[in-house]
């Protein structure tokens, strides 16, 4: 699930900066358990320095340890969160809104069914599309195609869902820019 994250990392920041200007650190949530988890923090290191802003990693591989992230995240007065792509984070993804909600703290996800369930917004790879074009290989190779001969392709259009009710209750209004660029805007 980790699509593009190197790729888009800069762009997550940007946004988020767009949307809470006020916010000089932002926390990153990550599960260390993930294939991915060193290069994600370093990626996310790099996007935040670019933006001048000071990056608080907090590490999270189980329910309780995501409870108790979100408490630290709170302690340090972290004024923005973005949350690492991750399998387990998208399972707990219920769990992970309602943190944010109940610690009043702007967060912003890879996909679009945290803005969905909750979440403030979302900015990543469209798993719809990534789907869609598994499908065509699938085809592709019923048709009689080696599956050797494909090319490897990665899902590349990206996606922006904004949540309004969720913002009116953080007390932000997103930027026209945004909102005019969204791909969804839940209401």
């Amino acid at each position: 699930m980790n699509f593009l994250l190197n790729m888009i990392a800069a762009k997550l920041f940007e946004v988020l900066n767009e949307t809470v200007p006020k916010a000089t650190t932002i926390g990153f949530l990550v599960n260390p358990s993930g294939p991915e988890a060193e290069s994600a923090i370093s990626e996310v290191s790099l996007a935040s320095q670019a933006l001048g802003l000071e990056l608080f990693v907090v590490k999270a591989s189980s329910e309780n340890k995501i409870d108790a992230a979100f408490a630290t995240l709170a302690q340090e007065r972290v004024g923005a969160l973005l949350v690492g792509n991750d399998v387990f984070f998208y399972s707990r993804r219920e769990q992970i809104v309602a943190l944010a909600a109940r610690h009043a703290m702007p967060a912003i996800y890879n996909v679009r069914e945290f803005a969905q369930a909750g979440g403030l917004m979302s900015y990543g790879t469209s798993v719809d599309d990534a789907q869609r074009q598994a499908g065509v290989y699938v085809g592709r190779v019923l048709q009689g195609a080696k599956p050797a001969d494909l090319p490897v392709q990665q899902a590349v259009k990206v996606e922006l869902v904004l949540n309004l009710k969720t913002a009116k209750t953080l007390g932000l209004t997103f930027p026209l820019t945004l909102l005019g660029g969204a791909d969804e805007v839940i209401e």
